[in-house]
């Protein structure tokens, strides 16, 4: 016994699917893609600790701001935090004043030299005879 054409059922043509290829990443939503990444026990048990105490809603999440931070880290581009900013500014000022001292010192030390040698020669004006004026 057969059945009417129009009382068969068909099912719908099953859409193709894309297969990940071996190795590969497949991209999701928001222009994410997928990435693999091994980490020791030790590793990741401290991973799951700062991204539960950070507030991330998972480990993953928590890896993927590591790794965008660790590349803005590796461009130069992150920002200082203000504790490290004034203790810069604290060693610039320091290096400046110890600049200072050293050329300070340094005229001293010249002039000092300047003045014996000029004793010893004998053309210092302090060794000039007096005149019995006051000028």
């Amino acid at each position: 016994m057969t059945s009417p054409p129009d009382l068969k059922k068909t099912a719908p043509p099953v859409p193709e699917t894309k297969r990940k290829p071996p190795g590969g990443t497949r991209s999701s939503g928001g222009g994410r893609q997928g990435m693999f990444v091994r980490l020791g026990s030790d590793d990741k048990q401290r991973a799951a600790y700062w991204a539960d105490k950070r507030g991330f809603s998972s480990v993953n999440e928590y890896v993927v701001e590591a790794v965008v931070e660790k590349i803005r880290r590796e461009n130069l581009d992150y920002d200082l935090p203000t504790l490290e900013i004034a203790r810069l500014n604290e060693l610039v000022d320091q290096v400046a004043a110890l600049a200072k001292n050293s050329a300070n010192l340094e005229r001293v030390v010249t002039t000092g030299f300047d003045s014996l040698i000029g004793l010893t020669r004998g053309d210092n004006y302090l060794l000039d005879d007096e005149d019995g004026e006051l000028v």
